[in-house]
């Protein structure tokens, strides 16, 4: 039987996202209603700018002050798509203590206070969904946070961000460099005017912490996490991937270590063989695979960001706090309990591509040689070309740790014959 009083919502920013998920409570309220078992009400939408039009939003529901709306006791689901740190944080914060629940699509606030907001929501006995903060409309939280809750989660790899794909799959695709291809990502949408952000691996980043904590059941920050941008990758850089029957993305990777007693995080490009089901999404979209003991290898894929694709995910987690409400239940918390130590990038062990400008002159392998053996890095393969004084020699170790590998990296440089090192690439999923 349908509760005839409306759960109310209060919408906090209504931009690309939150504009969408406008439109659906209004257009697909029925639907809403009959798969909640009450209706839901657009009961307040907070902006920074009232003055705006916002077809379908009705404008006596549009307010300027945010913190009076979550404080109004009525309302039963908050929704946060402003983004940023603050005000999220402590609007969020006050939504619990004024007896709402929580949706938010805010990965970095979650990936740097994930842990206070829990502690809010679980001291205010309150949901905290956010199903929409990593990889848009791919059903990844919940799969982790339940669906997998048994299973014991050895690593999660993925494609996180859609506009550093996209500039990637262009450059290996077409051969552009990548500031080239970066133009084209700006004129079509895909990348913001200032896209730090996403090539330097800032967005990817936040989601590799709240992955991991998830995943691991161990408090992963932001800070934690190692990363690495991409504005540095050049077509050489694919030429090379190609030699090795590989391409490269930019890779959010968290690992627990074989002895179990510890996990890493990591956003940094990297070349994966073309075999690998990650080196075949292309253009804008997400995946994440995941390796399981029980499960074995499963992957997620879609589009990871829009307006659309996310209200979807936002949508979903207002689907279950709702029912949640109505229950009188909560949802799943912080699992934190494993408590793993999160190590140091230079514990990460891995293979590496390098490749290094040399004299083209005899010896000058065996030198180079020398050094990795003396830094305990082992060499898989070696492949040399050069003319007039010059060449090119790039070495593929086997699996080494990244504190062994920075040690033989600044060793080279002191040999008389490494004229430099051009390039530097990690090589995963194999």
């Amino acid at each position: 039987m349908m509760r005839t009083r409306p759960l109310k919502v209060a919408l906090l920013g209504c931009g690309v996202v939150g504009s969408e998920v406008a439109r659906i409570m209004t257009t697909h309220a029925d639907d809403l209603a009959a798969r909640i078992g009450a209706p839901v009400e657009l009961a307040g939408v907070a902006v920074r700018r009232p003055d705006r039009v916002r077809e379908g939003i009705d404008q006596a529901l549009v307010t300027t002050d945010a913190t009076a709306l979550v404080k109004r006791g009525d309302i039963d689901v908050v929704v946060e798509v402003i983004g940023g740190i603050e005000p999220a944080r402590t609007l969020i914060t006050t939504a619990f203590e004024h007896g709402a629940s929580v949706v938010s699509a805010n990965k970095a606030l979650l990936a740097q206070d994930g842990a206070a907001l829990h502690a809010a929501a679980e001291e205010n006995d309150k949901d905290l969904y956010y199903e929409a903060a990593v990889a848009g409309a791919i059903p990844l939280i919940r799969p982790l946070r339940e669906s997998l809750a048994g299973d014991k989660i050895n690593r999660v790899m993925g494609i996180v961000n859609g506009t550093t794909n996209f500039i990637l799959d262009k450059m290996d695709s077409t051969g552009a460099g990548y500031q080239e291809a970066l133009d084209e990502a700006t004129a079509l949408g895909y990348a913001e005017a200032d896209p730090t952000a996403d090539v330097e691996g800032f967005d990817a980043a936040a989601k590799a912490a709240i992955l991991a904590g998830i995943a691991f059941h161990t408090r992963v920050r932001l800070d934690d996490v190692y990363r690495e941008g991409m504005t540095e990758v050049t077509a050489a850089d694919f030429a090379s991937a190609k030699e090795m029957g590989c391409t490269i993305k930019l890779l959010a990777i968290c690992e627990r270590a074989a002895d179990g007693a510890s996990v890493t995080a990591r956003v940094h490009p990297a070349m994966i063989p073309l075999s690998h089901p990650l080196a075949s999404v292309r253009g804008a979209y997400n995946a994440v695979f995941v390796e399981s003991d029980a499960a074995g290898q499963l992957m997620f894929y879609g589009p990871g960001a829009g307006g659309s694709p996310t209200a979807s995910a936002v949508l979903g987690d207002l689907v279950a706090v709702c029912r949640n409400r109505l229950s009188g239940a909560t949802g799943p918390g912080e699992s934190a309990y494993a408590a793993l130590t999160v190590s140091p990038m230079g514990d990460v062990v891995t293979r590496y591509h390098i490749s290094l400008d040399v004299a083209d002159k005899p010896g000058v392998l065996a030198q180079v040689a020398t050094v990795f053996a003396e830094h305990g890095v082992s060499i898989d393969t070696v492949r040399q070309s050069g003319k007039d004084g010059e060449a090119s020699l790039v070495v593929v170790t086997h699996r080494a740790s990244d504190a062994a590998l920075t040690g033989t990296v600044e060793a080279l440089r002191k040999l008389d014959t490494v004229r430099g090192v051009a390039s530097i690439m990690r090589v995963e999923g194999e």
